[in-house]
């Protein structure tokens, strides 16, 4: 069983998905339902073009009939080999390779060629190659990107296309997008500043949406905002390919993207757009100007508060306690950057909609941040003030409006972790800070001798940057903890001879949903609610037992089946809070519709027809 909660069926209504409106005449499926998959595929390609086309191509997979048609007999092997024997070439390969970054450059170069097989193949081993295209792999790989380039994928936009943006989206090949995830490299996991190096998430994440989430890979699309990089080792590496400059910053940064989302909303004006890595707090700045305007929302500040706020909700269903005493808990959150403060406003946003506090206010008074200089506190009863000079040599910090709601007034400012554990006895700590080590031994200690399960929650990207590591956790706490981590960490053996069992709480589980969802209602905007019944519908889904153990989340391998289930919540509340534009027609339950949707790799026969556009 996969998960507990009661499944939806409240709307028992059939949605046209958007993917399928207006699709090019090279998609067209021929005598059967729009929404199944097509089976056949037009083309106006023939020889060699056929073979590169990652999107056609077939490797050794052609037919005789294929070959003949499309002009490629004789370019390919003569024997035609079917997908599980070019799945069992792949996979021996690919295993023969040493290194998670050797298998990250193999699996791109598979991609690069034949998608179908490239999906086929994640999705057959999701739980095993998730780490390598994604987290943490992917972070090694932004690193060394301009060294490990091979192949363009995606679109960037950099500071010498200012006024040729609108003209230069329609270079883009595909008519129809569904989903584009965009950063400006200025926050990449916990790795900082990679300027043009950034691309690699939006390919991984991109990835995951169409291996989990079900859309179609023509209709992804990557991009980079290179508005330059302060990463100094970069600027001066003769290989880095983005624009050799500071960073553009306040109001010429600010125009620069304003160009690049209107060029987008002339050419694809009903894509999701999802911004990624982006520093605090541009990140908050943009999520505020769009959001209401453009169908988007920023997966480090909403779709990281969805899969947190889901893993505190579950492991208060594994302490036995109700979801709904989420306003009794006692939480500190180190870091209070863009995913700090989103994941805190998103817990603020539960504990309000429980109904169990009075005022936001009260709800504000149940979390304590930090940041690098310590707790947010108060200035007057602490040894500094919140200016943005120094005195004395101590500098001095400027918090704005959104952190300004976590300043606690009644401790002294810029208390340590270690003082402010033994002070809040709190239930769970959270890091958000991309610096390893920040939670000490001491503090998980101390925190563990109030609590007999504490929720330790170290949550940067990738492991090398996680907060402590689970050995560590579970050794801390006696094996006591609830431990969930962005990147994954293997089970611990403890002394007693059972396992510590880990959790990855990462937006792997809620962004792959809320795209289809928002896909398949042609949702217009993007709502508060579909992130918190999206953390509701995830920590429903652990049994009884998993929970009982300490699992809070079905496993990676499930992420398609996550994905098909939050996407289903997702539509009732795009129809619910009335931003779904997707036609309704009687007769089917609206799970099965999503379902229908959802992308499937698989060979489909290609008709060469010669003046199709």
């Amino acid at each position: 069983m996969l998960y507990s909660g009661a499944f939806r069926k409240s709307i028992n209504k059939v949605v046209k998905p958007r993917r399928f409106y207006g699709l090019p005449a090279s998609a067209i499926s021929l005598g059967t339902d729009p929404r199944k998959d097509r089976t056949v595929q037009l083309t106006p390609l023939r020889g060699v073009n056929i073979i590169h086309d990652p999107l056609l191509s077939k490797g050794t997979a052609f037919s005789i009939a294929e070959r003949e048609r499309l002009s490629i007999r004789g370019l390919v092997p003569p024997r035609c080999q079917e997908m599980d024997k070019q799945l069992l070439r792949i996979k021996r390969n690919l295993d023969a390779l040493d290194t998670p970054l050797a298998k990250f450059v193999f699996l791109t170069a598979l991609q690069d060629r034949n998608e179908t097989l490239f999906y086929k193949l994640l999705i057959t081993h999701l739980e095993e190659l998730a780490s390598i295209i994604y987290t943490p792999t992917v972070g090694q790989a932004c690193l060394l990107s301009h060294s490990i380039y091979r192949r363009s994928r995606g679109m960037y936009f950099s500071s010498q296309d200012r006024g040729a943006m609108s003209a230069m989206v329609h270079n883009w090949p595909h008519d129809e997008v569904d989903v584009i995830v965009v950063t400006d490299g200025s926050r990449v996991l916990g790795l900082g500043d990679l300027g043009a190096n950034g691309m690699q998430i939006p390919i991984g994440k991109l990835s995951l949406y169409v291996a989990a989430g079900g859309i179609r890979p023509r209709s992804v699309l990557p991009v980079v905002l290179d508005v330059g990089t302060n990463n100094e080792s970069l600027l001066h590496d003769p290989l880095y390919l983005g624009m050799g400059h500071p960073r553009l910053d306040g109001e010429e940064y600010y125009s620069f993207v304003d160009e690049w989302v209107t060029a987008i909303q002339s050419r694809w004006p009903n894509a999701l757009i999802q911004f990624e890595d982006f520093k605090y707090p541009h990140a908050y700045n943009l999520l505020n100007k769009y959001q209401n305007k453009v169908t988007c929302f920023n997966d480090d500040i909403q779709s990281t508060s969805a899969i947190t706020l889901a893993g505190l909700l579950a492991s208060l269903k594994a302490r036995g306690r109700s979801q709904d005493s989420l306003a009794e808990e006692r939480i500190i959150c180190v870091g209070a950057g863009s995913a700090g403060v989103g994941v805190c406003e998103g817990i603020i946003d539960a504990m309000v909609s429980q109904g169990k506090v009075r005022s936001r206010e009260e709800a504000y008074s149940r979390i304590w941040m930090l940041d690098q200089y310590g707790l947010l506190g108060n200035p007057s009863i602490g040894t500094n003030t919140s200016s943005s000079s120094t005195t004395n040599g101590v500098e001095k910090r400027t918090l704005d409006e959104r952190q300004q709601c976590y300043v606690k007034s009644d401790l002294p400012d810029r208390l340590n972790l270690e003082e402010v554990v033994e002070r809040v006895k709190p239930t769970a700590i959270l890091g958000l800070t991309g610096v390893p080590g920040v939670f000490t031994e001491k503090a998980i200690r101390t925190m563990a001798k109030y609590q007999e399960k504490p929720i330790v929650f170290p949550l940067s990207n990738p492991d090398t940057r996680a907060e402590c590591t689970a050995e560590q956790a579970f050794k801390w706490t006696e094996g006591r903890a609830i431990f969930a981590s962005g990147s994954p960490f293997p089970d611990v053996l403890l002394p007693n001879g059972k396992l510590g069992r880990t959790n990855q709480c990462n937006n792997s589980y809620s962004f792959p949903g809320l795209g289809l969802g928002i896909t398949v209602s042609r949702a217009t905007r993007v709502t508060p609610r579909m992130f918190l019944e999206t953390a509701k519908t995830i920590a429903d889904m652990a049994t009884p037992a998993q929970l009982k153990e300490g699992i809070l989340f079905p496993g990676v391998k499930h992420l398609r089946e996550v994905a098909k289930t939050v996407g289903t919540r997702v539509c009732e509340v795009a129809y619910e809070d009335g931003v779904a534009t997707a036609v309704l027609k009687e007769g089917e339950l609206l799970s099965e519709v999503v379902q229908s949707s959802m992308f499937v790799p698989e060979y489909v026969p290609i008709v060469h027809v010669p003046h199709i556009h």
